[in-house]
């Protein structure tokens, strides 16, 4: 089965800074493995041969969701490392 990405991640910034913030996630994850990104409405879809995933923005809350296929299932832990701490950096 496909691995799967699973984040919940509070927040309590304004709305359009909060997006501006989860662009900087994807904007990381762009650098680091070539991922490519693109909002629609308050979801931000992030994708690469490979993985399928999206950043919720909802009020007081980010919810980051991501498929891994089997040959980029190695960088699970890297991909979700990555992800928590610019969340951590971004949303504090």
């Amino acid at each position: 089965p496909p691995m799967s990405i699973d984040i919940r991640h509070s927040h309590s910034l304004p709305h359009a800074k909060a997006r501006k913030a989860v662009e900087e996630v994807a904007k990381k994850l762009a650098e680091r493995f070539d991922i490519e990104y693109a909002w629609d409405g308050d979801d931000l879809h992030f994708n690469r041969s490979g993985v399928d995933g999206k950043i919720a923005l909802m009020k007081k809350e980010l919810h980051v969701t991501a498929k891994l296929g089997f040959l980029v299932s190695a960088f699970k832990g890297p991909i979700e490392n990555e992800i928590k701490r610019v969340l951590d950096e971004r949303f504090t």
